[in-house]
């Protein structure tokens, strides 16, 4: 995730809009009788009266207190839905108070039931449907806030109920009385819905809220005219209350458009300005040497003679090509050339100014210079040159050069005419010739060396003779001859004697340089007829046993190799100690040896295959099947285990990550972390053995059993994951995959962390210690920590976020964390500090810590040693887990409002209750 997107989040904000109301009905509306069908007819009557503004309106009353057993009904006319799920009835009405009614029976009432029945149409008739509250549906019964005496008239009460969800086309409502003296003054029923909005430059339609109230509803949205959408899908949640939440998705001004002042729609660029860009930016004046006089522009164009590279953005200013390099010095010696030179009085406005240096030969007959041949030598190098000074070697003596110097910058290529440069002519001098090849040695006697060897090179001219200088080896005397010739034969030499010969040539130009110096020995008898071919065997003899030394070497070398590599492992591991306390266990990652083999046998039991035989195969896994199987080893028992298998055809690096959870499995010791027994590499399949825990997976364990345990069993099974955690914690490692689904369970409801597959070892000493993935894995965005989805950081406090997800799994007995919403939901939700509300019966200590492991500042979330030592408390102190949240939400909890279910006049009352009861187990952050 980069820095642009976290932008994007954090500018999606949606207008504050007050939810819209619509009514389906209002009997206030009534300009005449309202005629409702009554039952009995001696029941509900209609009456003119006045609301409560003093209008005039249609009302019903009913007061048949003095008879016992009164059921009087009315019903309203047919009110067609709308095609809306859930609908809102207003009722305004008065009631008398019972007491203030003398000599009545005591079957006298202050309530009245509110009713409705679905229908296709207005098919109702006076004796259908039944009157009776099947099949009507009961809403609710109502009473009233206030009744009146006769003293006291005038108190009218207002109620509002829902119900839903609604499938048919319309609904009657009815009001059945049963012994109250009372008047209906007005009923108004209606729907909520969200209206229609404009954010992040995408429109939003007017959307009805769903059936039930805590129902999100997605409406789809639309970018505004000249906008383009960034991220995909554009919608926004309507919820209950017809407010908008949780966007996702956003638009932009396109190129040339810039957002409108009330952001609400993007507007062209006017003549002389630009944008290059979508975004939210606005049009910016044409940079310089660059004009336009079109609306809407998304780039301004070059003025003749102007630029812009291709890899110059849009908004840079036009520039021109420099001018040619000045004051150009050159510097012959012999065949050798230095050039340099000064700036360029104008570098065209850029500064990646670079020069190329062309050299050209020229001929002597006047024809065109030719460029130089590949072994002419340009130091540093020809082109892209930054410093203004070159070398340039190896040209021919008394030989015509001309030099291009060069001014190139970015814009060079835009200019149809060609660079900017300078020139120099030069003419070579004469040169001394190159060193003499590597001289022979043609005969030796007692006295005479016979030598022969091959011109220079280079000889730059005439050779005139060659000089032979040689002296006994070891000795700082040198002797010289000349010889007009490529041979020559020294003479006067001692017998038996080695000597160091060397050889260079001599023009006009002096002398050049030797050959490197050769060793030959003169024979100790005097035999003119022995030569170089006599001394053959002796010669193949000599190399021989120089290809033999040769061989030794590289042998000794290569196990010397070996040697070091294992001893800087030693030396590694023996490091990695020094930063941990003496007797306590270091995690290292299996990754750092060359061969998996290497690791998976330091920290993993080799079992023979005889031991092990497979049962059935109970599930599949990354690599191969999962088999339940029987080891028996010699001086144990047998036991159920569980065995993973390695499919056939792996490849190499398939085995390498197959055995590398071995090697991280084998180094944990924990009764909440699952065990291995040993590994098999030697048969075909390649095995891993653990212990086998009868329940399988947590979350799948919990799903089967939802509601059979108890609170305090949950928390004994969140306590023995924390525990698992904090010793994995304690070793410097980092699971990164922490989920319920990865968490096993044995036949004593004993939990187990399991699954290390995207493990990875924790360097501690930096100060914040952090893995950064180099893989390109997915990552499990529900479980995972927003620093580890943004930036790839994990680290145990990245692990303690999961761990919260964990706690969230556990009480809901295994739910889907965030429910059906999407990935990219999910993490526009928690950056916007949206949180998962409490489960159903989930004790508010409980949630407080889940809340305190989701913090978005990674700090200050809480180790693996305090959650432990937390749940120890709670698990002794059962009290503190019968405070629970009273009902269930699906809405997402936003950090700093209310708990989902609590009063909302009142969020200081739960949260002091969440205060009372955990001030003895865990700090409060209100």
């Amino acid at each position: 995730m980069t820095m642009d997107y976290l932008l994007w989040v954090c500018s999606l904000i949606v207008p504050v809009v007050l939810a819209v109301e619509e009514t389906l009905m209002d009997s206030r509306w009534a300009t005449t009788e309202l005629a409702w069908t009554t039952f009995p007819e001696s029941g509900w009557e209609e009456v003119s009266g006045y609301d409560d503004s003093m209008s005039p309106i249609r009302t019903y009353q009913v007061c048949n207190v003095r008879q016992p057993n009164q059921n009087n009904w009315l019903r309203t006319d047919f009110i067609p839905r709308k095609g809306v799920l859930r609908v809102y009835v207003e009722l305004k009405f008065s009631v008398r108070d019972c007491a203030s009614i003398p000599n009545i029976p005591g079957s006298c009432k202050e309530t009245f039931n509110l009713f409705y029945y679905e229908s296709e149409g207005d098919t109702a008739t006076d004796t259908s449907p039944l009157w009776r509250e099947n099949p009507y549906v009961k809403v609710d019964t109502i009473a009233p806030d206030e009744s009146f005496s006769l003293l006291e008239t005038g108190r009218i009460n207002t109620k509002v109920r829902s119900f839903g969800p609604l499938s048919k086309a319309g609904f009657y409502l009815a009001f059945q009385d049963l012994g109250a003296c009372m008047s209906l003054i007005s009923v108004r029923v209606f729907f909520k819905k969200c209206s229609t909005t404009i954010a992040n430059f995408a429109v939003f339609p007017e959307t009805a809220t769903g059936a039930e109230a805590t129902s999100l509803v997605i409406a789809p949205g639309a970018c505004v005219t000249n906008a383009m959408e960034v991220s995909v899908p554009l919608k926004l949640y309507c919820n209950g209350d017809g407010e908008w939440m949780v966007p996702v998705g956003s638009c932009t001004c396109v190129a040339g458009f810039e957002p409108s002042a009330d952001g609400t729609q993007c507007q062209a660029c006017i003549p002389g300005t630009f944008k290059s860009k979508f975004g939210e930016g606005s049009c910016a004046p044409c940079p310089s040497n660059s004009r336009t006089s079109a609306r809407g522009a998304n780039i301004c164009p070059c003025q003749n003679g102007f630029y812009r590279a291709d890899s110059d953005p849009p908004d840079s200013g036009c520039t021109t090509i420099p001018s040619a390099p000045r004051n150009v010095i050159s510097s012959v010696n012999e065949t050798s050339l230095s050039l340099e030179w000064e700036e360029p009085k104008d570098t065209g406005g850029r500064s990646d100014l670079v020069y190329n240096v062309v050299c050209k030969k020229c001929l002597r007959d006047r024809s065109p210079c030719t460029r130089c041949d590949d072994n002419v030598d340009i130091a540093p190098r020809r082109l892209g040159l930054r410093q203004r000074k070159v070398v340039v070697r190896n040209l021919q003596a008394h030989t015509r050069y001309s030099f291009e110097v060069q001014a190139v910058n970015g814009v060079s290529g835009k200019n149809p005419t060609s660079p900017s440069y300078s020139t120099v002519n030069i003419t070579t001098n004469q040169a001394a010739p190159s060193a003499v090849p590597t001289v022979h040695l043609m005969r030796s006697t007692s006295d005479t060396l016979s030598l022969s060897w091959l011109p220079p090179e280079k000889p730059n001219g005439v050779i005139l003779d060659y000089e032979i200088k040689y002296q006994e080896r070891g000795q700082a005397m040198s002797h010289t001859v000349t010889s007009q010739h490529s041979s020559s034969k020294v003479e006067g030499l001692r017998a038996a004697t080695p000597y160091v010969v060397q050889v260079r040539a001599r023009t006009v130009a002096g002398y050049g340089r030797y050959s490197n110096p050769m060793d030959f020995s003169t024979s100790l008898h005097s035999d003119p007829q022995k030569s170089v071919q006599d001394q053959l065997p002796l010669i193949i003899g000599s190399a021989s046993a120089g290809l033999v030394v040769i061989v030794a070497m590289v042998v000794i070398a290569v196990v010397c190799l070996k040697k070091q590599r294992s001893g800087s492992e030693l030396e590694y591991t023996e490091k990695l100690q020094q930063y941990i306390s003496p007797g306590v266990k270091v995690y290292i990652d299996p990754f750092t040896y060359e061969d998996p083999n290497d690791a998976v046998h330091e920290f993993a039991k080799e079992i023979d295959i005889s031991c092990v035989k497979i049962e059935e195969v109970i599930g599949a896994g990354e690599f191969g099947e999962v088999c339940r199987g029987r080891l028996k080893q010699a001086g144990r028992r047998e036991m159920v285990v569980a065995i993973k298998t390695l499919k056939a055809g792996y490849t190499e690096r398939q085995r390498r990550d197959f055995l590398a959870e071995a090697s991280i499995m084998g180094q944990f010791d924990h009764p909440n972390v699952i065990r291995l027994e040993g590994v098999l590499t030697r048969s075909c399949p390649v095995l891993i053995i653990t212990e086998f825990m009868e329940n399988g997976a947590l979350d799948s364990f919990l799903r089967l059993n939802d509601g059979r345990f108890t609170m305090t069993q949950l928390v004994g099974m969140l306590r023995g994951i924390a525990a698992g955690m904090k010793y994995l914690s304690d070793m410097n490692y980092v699971h990164r995959d922490l989920a319920a689904r990865n968490i096993l369970v044995n036949s004593n409801l004993v939990c187990k962390v399991s699954d290390f597959g995207l493990s990875r070892f924790l360097d501690d000493t930096s100060a914040d210690p952090t893995y950064t993935s180099s893989l390109g894995g997915k990552i499990p965005i529900r479980w995972t920590a927003p620093e580890a989805i943004a930036f790839r950081k994990f680290t145990s406090a990245s692990d303690v976020w999961s761990y919260g997800i964990v706690m969230w799994e556990v009480v809901s007995y295994g739910e889907r964390p965030y429910w059906d919403m999407s990935n990219q939901d999910v993490m526009t939700a928690v950056e916007q500090d949206y949180r998962l509300p409490p489960p159903m019966d989930c004790p508010m200590v409980l949630h407080q810590l889940m809340l305190e492991c989701w913090m978005k500042e990674r700090n200050m979330r809480p180790k693996f040693s305090r959650i432990v030592s937390t749940l120890d408390k709670l698990l002794r102190n059962a009290a503190s887990l019968k405070v629970v949240t009273s009902t269930y939400s699906g809405d997402l909890l936003r950090l700093g409002g209310t708990l989902p279910g609590h009063n909302r006049k009142s969020p200081e009352s739960s949260q002091e209750i969440v205060r009372q009861q955990m001030s003895q187990t865990l700090p409060i952050r209100v």
